[in-house]
């Protein structure tokens, strides 16, 4: 069995919801994902809880999140990148 490679983390794209946490940050990634039956693509969301150590992201920031060592019991993910400001 292959040991797993470093910088083969997890990456996600997407918006800010909640930044009222003391260096922890909300983040929501939508993905489309086709019906099973009708064929249909559905929007999907899942919330994502993030580290930010700087505290520098805001409600509405576009991020890119990596995946992350467990940071606490429901942070497994860091703020790697600030693509778009609010």
């Amino acid at each position: 069995m292959e040991d797993k490679k470093r910088g083969t983390e997890k990456v996600r794209v997407g918006t800010v919801v909640s930044n009222k946490m003391n260096k922890t940050v909300m983040v929501s990634v939508e993905r489309l994902v086709k019906h099973p039956v009708y064929g249909k693509y559905v929007k999907k969301r899942i919330k994502y809880m993030a580290h930010d150590e700087k505290a520098e992201c805001k409600e509405g920031d576009k991020v890119k999140i990596a995946e992350a060592r467990p940071l606490s019991k429901l942070k497994r993910w860091r703020v790697s990148q600030i693509l778009e400001k609010a």
